[in-house]
C-alpha cells in the first residue's frame, strides 16, 4: 500500500495522530475536571445543559442495567444535589476513559469556555498547518473522526497554537456517527463524505481504528508521532508514518 495514494478525501484522528496524546490528557482533561462543578453551576437552566443531563442520566440507567459495578448515581434531587452526584458520575467515566456521549458532550461545553478565554490553545503537530494547507491547495477534502463531541473537534482546529485552522476542515465525525472500532462507523463516514471506502486515506494511531477502518476498505496508515503508546503494528499489513509530509 502505497502512502501517497491519490485518495479523494482524508480522514484524520486526532489523539496521537495531529494533536499530542499529552495534550488531551495533561491539559483538557484537567481543565475539566477543574471546572465540572462550576461549569454546572453556572449553567444548570439552559437547556443544552439539561439536556446533555438527561443524556448522562439514561447512560447511568443503561449501566445499572448492564451490571457495570459501582457506577456512581445521579441523583434527581435538589440543584445541589443533583450536581454533585453528576461530577462524581463524571469524574468516574473520565477515570475509566470511557467514551459516552453524554461525557463528550459536557466535556465539549466546558473545552469552549476555556478556548474561548484564552486559558486552553489547542496544540497540534508543527507538520498539520502546512500539510492541510497543502491538501486544500491540491483539493483534498479533510474530515475528521475523534471521539471526542464534533463541538469539542471544532474548538481544537479554530484555536491551535498555529491559528485558526478551522477552514481547511470539511466535516467532523464522532461516536454519534458509530464507535471507532466498528467497521460499519467507517462505511457511514465514506457514504457521508460521498467517496467510495478505498478512495478514502485514514490516518490514525490506533492499531484497532486501523483494523475497523481496513475492514470497511479505507487505506489505512499509522502514525508514531511522539508519545505514543507502543502498538503492536503489523508492518506487513500496515504503512507508518512519522508525520504529514509523505501525504501530498
Amino acid at each position: 500500500m502505497d502512502k501517497s495514494v491519490d485518495a479523494g478525501a482524508i480522514l484524520l484522528d486526532i489523539e496521537g495522530t495531529t494533536t499530542s496524546i499529552s495534550f488531551v490528557k495533561d491539559s483538557l482533561f484537567p481543565y475539566v475536571r477543574t471546572n465540572l462543578y462550576q461549569y454546572l453551576e453556572e449553567n444548570w437552566s439552559l437547556p443544552e445543559v439539561q439536556d446533555i443531563v438527561s443524556v448522562l442520566r439514561t447512560q447511568y440507567e443503561e449501566d445499572l442495567k448492564n451490571g457495570i459495578p459501582n457506577v456512581p448515581e445521579i441523583l434527581d434531587g435538589s440543584k445541589a444535589e443533583s450536581i454533585n452526584s453528576i461530577v462524581n458520575n463524571v469524574l468516574r467515566q473520565m477515570d475509566e476513559d470511557r467514551k459516552t456521549a453524554g461525557l463528550k458532550q459536557l466535556q465539549g461545553k466546558i473545552y469552549r469556555s476555556g478556548f474561548e478565554d484564552g486559558q486552553i490553545q489547542a496544540h497540534v503537530f508543527n507538520d498539520v498547518p502546512g500539510a492541510l494547507k497543502r491538501w486544500d491547495e491540491n483539493s483534498k477534502k479533510v474530515y475528521i473522526y475523534s471521539s471526542g463531541s464534533i463541538d469539542a473537534q471544532k474548538l481544537l482546529f479554530q484555536y491551535t497554537i498555529y491559528g485558526n485552522l478551522s477552514n481547511y476542515i470539511t466535516g467532523y465525525f464522532d461516536t454519534t456517527t458509530g464507535l471507532k472500532l466498528d467497521c460499519k462507523s467507517y462505511k457511514i463516514i465514506a457514504a457521508n463524505i460521498g467517496e467510495p471506502p478505498h478512495n478514502i486515506l485514514f490516518l490514525t494511531d490506533s492499531t484497532k481504528e486501523a483494523d475497523a477502518a481496513n475492514e470497511a476498505g479505507l487505506h489505512v496508515v499509522l502514525l508514531m508521532r511522539p508519545g505514543n503508546a507502543d502498538t503492536d503494528i503489523d508492518f506487513t499489513k500496515y504503512n507508518t508514518a512519522t508525520d504529514f509530509s509523505d501525504f501530498k
